[in-house]
């Protein structure tokens, strides 16, 4: 193909993604007649028992059409692709407000951002003249990288929470068996762990208490924090202290042995990240300093013994 017709096609895609760009730009400003949602209609008389809504006028724009489109999108997307309970559970992990639909939502968005990224690289690459047919491949490339990225946050997200929960779990649990044998109740002692500020097992304990004090029973409430969190230590330490409410067992005695179960669980973990750190550290001597050291002191007799000297 000509070179010049190439760039002529370059500079039309170029053109054309501008112009059209623009339009949509102009045309999600112009307004929309039509009739107002349900929850617009009875927002006003439901206004004292509900959280406020704002009045929202009857012309809406085209760009509230477009947020329904990519809501009903981001939906459909969520049920054609497999993996929405693993999403859900990072989610959970992560503590992240946005459901397994928002995330496809937000996988499908960084797609279409790195497959546009990539055919404005193939279309530099033309104009430059350094096309190619592998260039192509590129747009590919950037969406399956955008998607992946997006969900290698969330894991990396949701696997730094757990890790801090399983950090704080052995001084929260002796804080609680503290307050216990102060003569305090499971749940005051709980409520007072969780007006603590800051941590991530606080904050999960005050969801607990919150949701006993909306009608749960209290072993429902832990036992939905532990499949909440699904981090094993956290999950082990709430059986058992629902078995022990349960069965009226000592609950400063359990606290304090699941306290020590999770320090002993934890100094387990770093010694196993102190033995794969130090094997990690091998890699750069055995295949960097090693071989430099042998080749400094090989190489100067190899290159005596070719040059005939000594």
């Amino acid at each position: 193909m000509n070179p010049l017709t190439l760039t002529d096609a370059s500079l039309a895609i170029v053109l054309g993604v501008a112009l059209g760009a623009g339009l949509l730009l102009l045309l999600s400003l112009a307004p929309r007649w039509r009739s107002a949602s349900l929850s617009q209609r009875i927002a006003p008389y439901i206004r004292d028992v509900t959280d406020p809504i704002g009045a929202t006028p009857v012309t809406a724009g085209f760009g509230d059409d477009l947020a329904a489109i990519w809501r009903r999108t981001q939906e459909a997307v969520a049920r054609r692709l497999a993996g929405s309970a693993s999403i859900e559970r990072r989610l959970r992990q992560a503590a992240w407000t946005t459901d397994s639909a928002a995330f496809r939502g937000r996988q499908l968005g960084l797609a279409l951002a790195g497959l546009a990224v990539g055919g404005l690289v193939v279309v530099a690459l033309v104009l430059t003249g350094r096309g190619s047919p592998a260039t192509a491949f590129l747009p590919p490339l950037f969406a399956a990288a955008g998607a992946i990225m997006c969900d290698l946050q969330l894991s990396r997200a949701a696997r730094a929470r757990r890790a801090r929960i399983e950090e704080e779990l052995p001084t929260v649990l002796e804080f609680l068996a503290l307050c216990l044998s102060a003569g305090e109740g499971i749940l005051d002692a709980l409520r007072r762990v969780g007006d603590l500020p800051g941590g991530e097992v606080t904050g999960e304990l005050r969801g607990a208490v919150v949701a006993v004090g909306t009608g749960s029973s209290l072993s429902d409430a832990l036992a939905e924090l532990g499949s909440r969190v699904d981090s094993p230590a956290l999950s082990r330490a709430v059986d058992h202290l629902v078995a022990a409410i349960d069965r009226g067992a000592p609950l400063a005695q359990v606290l304090h042995a699941q306290a020590l179960d999770a320090r002993e669980d934890a100094k387990r973990a770093l010694i196993e990240r102190a033995g794969r750190n130090e094997i990690a550290m091998l890699v750069p001597l055995v295949f960097l300093i090693l071989p430099l050291s042998v080749l400094f002191a090989v190489f100067p007799g190899i290159l005596l013994l070719r040059l005939g000297v000594g």
